[in-house]
């Protein structure tokens, strides 16, 4: 079932002496009544007030298909009626491609060479683009090895346009024991939007958009959206270009932009400007674990309010909506960089850029990195990448951005780098013309195809960048890590932005986001691609992490973009707030019903997993 609902309201009216507030989404105002509930106990609400500690803990595992509790069909099909028919079952999409009763060879070919192009894999109930947290069950391939299983997949999902959808759904999860999750696109590198045995909310229809040109609330009025959960980056920004605004708005097309980016936090070109994506919220929309839709900002249900933006998605509620901050049109200039070595080179007169020398190339690399403090000072952006090549060659591309700079000024602000790289003896000439644009122009909706990235990251702070020893030692752990590799099929990936409290403002400085956001220069993240997550591969990969831990000890790393075995990662991900978070937790959902790794509280239950590492394909139950 495709359905695309693209609603846009304009108006608002007084509802409190504090905000000066939209009307709700009609995607908010269809809620869940008694009259829906009448004598379908499997769907009425609860109440955390009169849970105690023994009644939450009561349950072992979560109720798997097969076990004497699991839903009857009957129950599956009264569910179905109450929803009005927005109950799945869907088979994966690659069993096409398995021999059985869904083999179709066209459409395996169909799903392997055009999907790509297309916005297929984000329309796809099942499917997270990144397979082996699902367990590589049901792997996309010509001519696979073995039988397509369901594996990790979940086995309902509820294709939610409304909170109606969304309380039904939560409430008989809770009321059945059974594991739930949350799916919007499908941009989850962690395994948080796949379960075995589980019922999901897929909340990629909630595509409503409303322009709101003045909002009050305490010391804030201005411009605001009012999004649904399901709006993807390229519609924000033909949102933006149609009302002339900018919105801190994810940088890949087709992320979410209310989801679990935000939920953690949220970077993008111009985070060193205005914010995390985090920052930018106002007010949300939210079903909590009872099944009761509240409203959650600085006033009303403030510790949801705080928990939201930046502890941690599929945690505390769902969010249907969110209002978020909108600020003036901007330009962004960016200019790039590249590097590439080159050893085994016999070219006496190499292009500029092409480098033959190793500790030439690595000088020219930390020379740029160096750099781009001034870059994120400037509310810039840096964006690179360090590619292992053949023949222990290595290449080394980054842009650089800037908010509101002209082309010429943002010639003249990069000229240093160019002669200290000159007098590196690396050759080469700032370009003279930087690529200018209008921040939230319109961009590609075509999504990627399922592949196997696993993040490990690190958060690394300015001192790193301020102290000479400090730095040498990043360095030095970039260039170990990239080199080591493992079996060179990683690569490294730095993405540079300082969302600080001051750029943040109000409400955002106030808000769960990871504190090494804060100081942050770098996020630094090892890539790697491959579908063998085993455990002795990943003891290889966390030593080379170990080196930027160690360049960072006081440090963390961020969720969306992190390994879900991360050491200590309650630290990693959420700092000094992990205590605070968690009682919010304990309080909102003393009955464990939002859970999905590394999420707070997600250390008291445990995934009896089959096949690769850290993989979501088995039985959810409680740690001892």
């Amino acid at each position: 079932m495709k359905l695309r609902l693209s609603l846009v309201f304009t108006g608002i009216f007084l509802s409190s002496a504090i905000a000066l507030k939209p009307r709700a989404l009609l995607s908010d105002t269809v809620q869940l009544t008694q009259d829906d509930i009448g004598d379908f106990s499997a769907i009425d609400f609860a109440d955390e007030a009169t849970v105690s500690l023994a009644e939450s803990n009561v349950q072992a595992c979560k109720v798997f298909p097969g076990d004497r509790d699991w839903p009857s069909v009957a129950e599956w099909a009264r569910l179905n009626r109450t929803l009005g028919g927005a109950l799945l079952r869907p088979t994966p999409a690659a069993a096409a491609c398995y021999q059985g009763p869904f083999y179709d060879a066209e459409r395996c070919q169909y799903l392997l060479t055009n999907t790509s192009f297309s916005h297929f894999w984000l329309d796809e109930p099942l499917v997270s683009l990144t397979e082996w947290s699902q367990g590589g069950t049901c792997a996309l391939a010509m001519n696979p090895q073995g039988n397509c299983t369901r594996g990790g997949f979940p086995e309902y999902v509820v294709n939610a346009t409304t909170v109606k959808h969304v309380q039904a759904a939560v409430n008989f999860a809770r009321n059945k024991r059974i594991r739930l999750i949350i799916k919007n696109t499908g941009h989850d590198f962690g395994g948080r939007s796949v379960g075995a045995g589980s019922l999901s909310i897929w909340t990629h229809h909630f595509k409503a958009m409303e322009f709101i040109p003045s909002y009050r609330l305490g010391p804030y009025n201005g411009n605001a959206v009012h999004f649904g959960a399901g709006v993807e980056s390229w519609e924000e920004k033909n949102f933006m270009a149609a009302h002339n605004i900018s919105v801190v708005s994810p940088g890949c097309g087709t992320v979410g932009g209310v989801g679990g980016w935000m939920n953690s936090g949220g970077h993008t070109t111009i985070t060193s400007k205005f914010g995390l994506g985090a920052d930018q919220v106002l007010s949300l929309g939210v079903v909590t674990a009872s099944g009761r839709f509240v409203t959650a900002d600085p006033y009303t249900n403030p510790d949801l309010f705080f928990a939201l933006r930046g502890g941690g998605g599929a945690t505390y509620g769902v969010v249907t909506s969110a209002i978020m901050k909108a600020h003036p049109p901007v330009n962004v200039t960016s200019t790039s960089l590249s590097l590439t070595l080159s050893p085994s080179s016999n070219t006496t007169n190499p292009n500029p850029g092409m480098l033959t020398d190793t500790e030439q190339f690595w000088q020219g690399v930390a020379a740029y990195y160096r750099f781009a403090a001034r870059v994120l000072d400037a509310g810039g952006y840096c964006f690179s990448y360090i590619y292992p090549l053949p023949n222990n060659s290595y290449r080394f591309t980054t842009s650089s951005s800037f908010v509101d700079l002209a082309p010429a000024a943002a010639h003249e602000f990069m000229q240093p780098l160019y002669d200290d790289l000159n007098n590196l003896g690396i050759n080469i000439t700032n370009p003279p013309s930087p690529f200018v644009s209008l921040y939230g122009l319109p961009s590609s909706s075509n999504g990627p195809s399922p592949g196997n990235t696993r993040y490990r990251s690190r958060l690394l702070p300015r001192e790193n960048w301020e102290d000479d020893e400090l730095w040498n030692k990043t360095m030095g752990a970039i260039r170990t890590a990239t080199e080591g590799g493992y079996e060179g099929d990683f690569y490294f990936h730095g993405t540079l932005t300082s969302p600080t409290k001051e750029v943040a403002g109000w409400p955002g400085a106030d808000n769960a986001v990871n504190p090494a956001w804060r100081r942050n220069r770098m996020h630094a993240m090892l890539m790697d691609q491959t579908p063998d997550q085993s455990t002795e591969r990943d003891a290889v990969i966390q030593g080379y992490m170990n080196l930027l831990r160690e360049a960072a000890p006081n440090a963390g790393s961020y969720m969306n973009e992190g390994d879900p075995g991360e050491p200590n990662w309650q630290q990693a991900f959420y700092g000094d707030h992990y205590p605070r978070l968690l009682r919010i937790k304990r309080r909102r959902d003393p009955w464990g019903l939002f859970w999905a790794p590394t999420t707070v509280g997600s250390e008291g239950w445990t995934v009896r997993a089959e096949g690769y590492h850290e993989t979501q394909n088995g039985r959810l139950c409680r740690v001892g």
